[in-house]
């Protein structure tokens, strides 16, 4: 059974309503973003951080999948299908993709400030003093600005697997996952859905473009593939 690998971005979660976390002046929110995405930032001002995360959580459960988020289910039917995904909401998940690696976290879930491994479901407001098992103070379970990505060489070998790798909704400039489209093997079809492409077909050998957002372009995609490689 063929490997299909779709990289997602913000984009695809804009669709369903979610605000993209930085906006075209460079502020999440109105804050900086050292302020609320950085170890800095939560230890100068752990309740700001907290309230931020709160925010994005309670919007997050007001909102649904997509269509893009339901197409990538009808890939499943047919092939080995993996999610490498930058977002931390869970809308891929609610949409039934099975197989989802969060590279920054995942905001509907807390890990404790001492002990990474020590990770809680979470779907309420998270505020100082609410601690771990280990009694200390819990953190969002988000990948912040200058931490390492644990997920990055689980996700650098799903991609040397891919048969067809689609980018989709990212654009291709946040590392380290920008770096994972290197990781497929020379002549692997590329797939980079996006209405305003960040980059050239002549970036990478065998990469077809599509200008369209998720929604618009990827249901129409996951057919195509389907009919041309079943």
């Amino acid at each position: 059974m063929k490997n299909i690998v779709l990289l997602t971005g913000a984009g695809i979660s804009a669709e369903s309503g979610i605000k993209t976390f930085r906006d075209a002046d460079g502020l999440w929110e109105g804050h900086d973003v050292m302020q609320v995405a950085s170890p800095q930032g939560f230890a100068a001002d752990p309740e700001l951080v907290l309230d931020f995360y709160n925010q994005r959580r309670k919007q997050l459960l007001t909102v649904k999948p997509n269509k893009a988020h339901l197409a990538i289910t009808k890939l499943q039917e047919h092939f080995n299908v993996t999610v490498i995904t930058q977002n931390v909401d869970d809308l891929h998940e609610r949409a039934g993709n099975k197989n989802v690696v969060h590279l920054h976290g995942e905001l509907l879930k807390a890990r404790c400030t001492q002990n990474e491994t020590e990770v809680l479901e979470w779907t309420k407001d998270l505020n100082l003093g609410d601690l771990s098992k280990s009694k200390n103070q819990l953190r969002p379970h988000i990948v912040w600005f200058g931490e390492e990505v644990p997920l990055l060489e689980k996700a650098a070998k799903i991609t040397e697997t891919a048969d067809v790798l689609i980018i989709i909704g990212t654009s291709m400039q946040v590392y380290p996952a920008a770096s994972l489209v290197h990781y497929v093997t020379n002549g692997t079809p590329i797939y980079f859905i996006d209405p305003n492409p960040s980059i050239k077909q002549s970036d990478f050998n065998n990469l077809t473009i599509i200008n369209k957002t998720a929604v618009n372009g990827l249901p129409t995609l996951v057919k195509d593939l389907i009919d041309t490689m079943l």
